[in-house]
């Protein structure tokens, strides 16, 4: 049982799905007041929000497509976003080559025109033509491109995005349920009963005003056992796989590659040593949903196929060290070609009785926190409410500082003996939060055991107290991407102490009694 899950049974509005949207919703739910409870039925973050490629970007491709309504949206939002979280998103350079054999030059120039100026307030660098024999970008390209286009977009740690919604919901009121699944919900005359289970087979009944299916890949399940069995949004599920190559990029600039078959691929710098490479557009039936999805043997042909058409030095199959595959569960608009399928949300609410369900299809990373806007907008109109928009101003966990430069400093000053790649770890991912658990520490030794890549101890025991991590998958790939740079011993170290530290724990335990760490323990015995 999770730390939230002894508390009210009874809430205004109770959200099925610990993704990006529902933790979206939640946070926005709660800042207006209301009594509301995310359900998960595994981690934060599980499936679709930790398998993106990781930009919070306008959707230049889109515009091909006439989306000008959502990349509008979309490059509004980013500059929103990267106010709120400065420490998990940032500018990143994209350089585009130009490929004579596909869009005109011309073409990729009025594109970029309009991206420049249809969100408005422009927060990221200006597009510009570079001549490739004089940019770094030029050295990692095959001698047939000469020229290229460099525009901006927004890097994302896509679940650290996740889980800081999470967090800053649970600190205004919120309850966040992981590990609870939707066995099913029965509408009656003052809302929805709702039985739930938790992964130790314990059951509950709770009871909701209002109930918000934001399950992504599952929300036509959640709609079975709702019910509500006619008139089903058609869902389409996309499967998208992404490379994850031992090789670095000369700069930090990404690139943004044509196909001959009309979509593009990212090849992005990741994790500092690596390079990621992505995405595929593959449609998957809703019978493979529950599979252990991985990249196929078609997808890595293809990936490396497009970006070796670019590159002056080829790679191969020997230079793949990780692969990952997710879903994204997009509104089915009768579109033929997966990679045209509209990335837009589509909202619908329905009653059964006294019992609204609002359902959420499709959606992006990007306008997450417009989604949940619209839905707040919906469930006020459903309640005979006003309770005003105000998440475009609240910065996230952490998120409240004016350069990560000065936070490194600061860590630096603090903790003498850190290195360089730990401290910008800790700095990217927790912005100001990391102060919380650093406390008094003036060396890496202050802060408990010590796992490799600055992990410690005391860093494990605040992602267990406060952002719901249990497993080391939950830590080594969801709340960081350290599962790419422990050794397998750091792994098993890290493994064997998480379950030694979970069998001292009492189901008690409460998010806001962190358990101390062995030097904390040590000196409270003396």
């Amino acid at each position: 049982m999770t730390p939230d899950q002894n508390k009210q049974t009874g809430f205004d509005i109770v959200v099925i799905g610990g993704g990006i949207n529902g933790t979206g919703i939640v946070r926005d739910a709660a800042g207006r007041g209301y009594k509301v409870c995310l359900l998960e039925q595994g981690d934060l973050a599980q499936a679709t929000s930790s398998a993106s490629t990781k930009l919070i970007h306008g959707g230049l491709r889109y515009l091909e497509h006439y989306a000008f309504r959502l990349v509008r949206e979309s490059l509004q939002e980013r500059a929103v976003l990267q106010g709120l979280a400065p420490h998990i998103i940032w500018p990143m350079r994209f350089i585009l080559p130009h490929h004579k054999g596909l869009r005109p030059g011309w073409l990729i120039r009025l594109g970029l025109f309009i991206y420049d100026h249809l969100g408005g307030r422009r927060s990221v660098p200006a597009s510009k033509p570079v001549r490739l024999k004089t940019h770094p970008a030029g050295a990692v390209l095959s001698d047939k491109f000469t020229t290229a286009f460099a525009y901006s977009d927004c890097w994302v740690e896509d679940s650290r995005l996740v889980v800081l919604n999470a967090v800053d919901a649970h600190q205004r009121g919120a309850e966040i349920r992981t590990r609870t699944k939707l066995v099913s919900a029965r509408p009656d005359d003052k809302g929805w009963q709702l039985a739930v289970q938790t992964q130790d087979g314990q059951t509950q009944t709770l009871t909701t005003r209002l109930l918000v299916n934001a399950a992504g890949p599952w929300a036509v399940d959640v709609q079975h056992r709702t019910g509500f069995l006619e008139n089903q949004a058609s869902l389409r599920l996309i499967k998208g796989s992404h490379l994850i190559l031992d090789r670095q990029l000369p700069s930090e600039d990404a690139f943004l590659l044509q196909n001959t078959d009309g979509r593009i691929t990212f090849m992005i710098p990741y994790e500092g040593r690596f390079t990621l490479i992505g995405t595929t557009d593959v449609d998957l039936d809703i019978s493979q949903l529950n599979e252990q999805l991985e990249i196929s043997e078609d997808e890595i042909e293809y990936l490396l196929s497009t970006i070796n058409s670019y590159l002056h030095t080829p790679v191969s199959r020997r230079d793949i060290v990780a692969s990952y595959a997710g879903v994204r569960p997009l509104f089915d608009d009768g579109t033929g070609q997966a990679a045209k399928a509209n990335r837009d949300y589509h909202l619908k609410l329905e009653r059964c009785a006294e019992a609204p369900l609002l359902s959420v299809f499709g959606g992006k990373l990007t306008t997450y926190r417009r989604l949940a806007e619209s839905a707040m907008m919906t469930i006020n109109s459903a309640f005979g409410e006003t309770r005003p928009h105000w998440t475009a101003t609240a910065p996230l966990p952490g998120g409240v500082f004016t350069c990560v430069d000065e936070l490194l400093v600061q860590l630096k000053e603090k903790i003498s003996d850190i290195s360089d790649e730990a401290a910008l770890r800790l700095v990217r991912a927790y912005g100001t939060k990391l102060f919380s658990f650093t406390g008094t520490a003036s060396c890496m030794a202050d802060l408990g055991e010590q796992f490799g890549c600055g992990l410690s101890e005391a860093e494990l025991c605040y992602l267990m107290a406060h952002e719901y991590a249990l497993s080391a998958e939950d830590i080594l790939k969801r709340r960081s991407k350290l599962y790419l740079h422990l050794s397998p011993a750091q792994k098993d170290k890290l493994k064997s102490w998480l379950s030694a530290e979970q069998d001292k724990r009492p189901a008690s335990k409460t998010l806001n009694q962190p358990a101390k760490t062995a030097r904390q323990r040590s000196e409270q015995n003396r």
